[in-house]
């Protein structure tokens, strides 16, 4: 877990690599894998907003009460890039992250956590 003893948020940022190319072109799954992701960190959410890209592709956003987590998908290049920030220490970003992991099948998950507000 991240120490929030100095500063204002923590953004976790993930590259999912060779994901099931047709999971990430449906953009309702794609919604409910970013729902499973924000119930498994403890996140409660406020809005949400999905899109899906012509030829392909999907972008979803949920604004939680937490901050947001979000997930942008390139089914041509296997990869998605998902995005959570969070204000408050309790939310569980691995958890999040499990959950994209396994709805979208990716074989490989890169992760950088990034202190924001830190240097207030």
């Amino acid at each position: 877990m991240t120490d929030f003893t100095s500063k204002l948020g923590r953004h976790v940022l993930a590259d999912l690599y060779d994901c099931d190319p047709a999971l990430l072109d449906d953009v309702s799954l794609v919604e409910r894998a970013l729902r499973s992701a924000a119930h498994a960190a403890g996140a409660t959410i406020v809005g949400a907003a999905f899109h899906r890209f012509a030829p392909q592709g999907a972008s979803g956003v949920l604004l939680v009460a937490e901050s947001h987590l979000s997930v942008h998908t390139w089914p041509e290049h296997r990869f998605a890039a998902a995005d959570l920030f969070t204000c408050s220490p309790s939310l569980d970003a691995d958890a999040a992250l499990t959950v994209l992991r396994g709805m979208f099948g990716a074989a490989r998950l890169v992760v950088r956590d990034l202190p924001r507000g830190h240097e207030l």
